[in-house]
């Protein structure tokens, strides 16, 4: 098993990709820090990784857009384990308006967890993590090619991807490497409860939609030393959706 006595942290690992990640890597022998947000999703969760085959589990509550939250869910993961292997930063919040209507507060909320979280996660990476670690952020095809409504969580990701380059610079010293991976559309709620797919503004062709699972793969080759290396790369995970004209 590729991971076997790793420890691994995962954020947003209540759903979606998150949890498709969590329960591939348990499923791989490491062992696994899930961190929700919300104390409702520990008992689902640690079932989902127990159920996986996890050897041992962790899940912790937190708000990643917290120093001191993301400080504690390092600690107690080294406290547990006693090493730190790998991190993958995949919670994100998305807002909907306008841009004359998108408050100071919508920039806060979106950039806290999405851009700053994984700034957090990363930061206590670098100052715990021995050679041979690794880092993989979730982005978003946003980052690249975006729809209305969304200015954001569009540029959180935009300046994740810059993050992750930035980071993978200054981690070849330590060697511990960095990458993230840009899913597309992916069927998850934050997906489906979009606005602008409710409202038919963004049209999804079916043959666009990919599952969880097929992201957490990607995630979880970028963690693996088949990808040692790799680092400050962005793989996109969209089934070809940015390829076309």
């Amino acid at each position: 098993m590729r991971f076997k006595d790793r420890v691994v942290i995962v954020t947003g690992a209540a759903s979606g990709i998150g949890l498709a990640t969590a329960t591939r890597l348990a499923a791989e022998g490491a062992r696994v820090a899930a961190v929700v947000h919300s104390p409702e999703h520990v008992d689902a969760t640690e079932a989902a990784l127990r159920d996986a085959g996890a050897p041992d589990v962790l899940v912790v509550t937190a708000d990643v857009s917290t120093e001191a939250d993301v400080k504690r869910c390092a600690a107690e993961t080294v406290d547990r384990w006693g090493r730190l292997d790998g991190v993958v930063n995949c919670a994100g919040v998305m807002t909907f308006s306008k841009i004359e209507e998108t408050s100071k507060a919508d920039w806060d909320t979106v950039l806290g967890v999405d851009l700053m979280g994984a700034f957090y996660f990363i930061r206590e990476a670098f100052r715990r993590m021995d050679a041979g670690g690794a880092v993989v952020n979730v982005s978003s095809v946003h980052a690249v090619q975006t729809t209305p409504l969304v200015a954001p969580y569009a540029a959180a990701k935009a300046a994740l991807d810059s993050l992750t380059r930035s980071a993978a610079i200054e981690g070849r010293e330590k060697r511990i490497r960095v990458n993230s991976v840009r899913p597309g559309a992916i069927d998850t709620p934050m997906l489906w409860d979009n606005p602008n797919v409710t409202s038919g503004e963004e049209t999804i062709d079916p043959a666009d939609v990919g599952e969880p699972a097929q992201v957490a793969a990607a995630i979880c080759f970028l963690l693996s030393d088949d990808a040692a290396f790799t680092t400050g790369a962005t793989l996109s995970v969209d089934g070809g959706r940015l390829a076309a004209l």
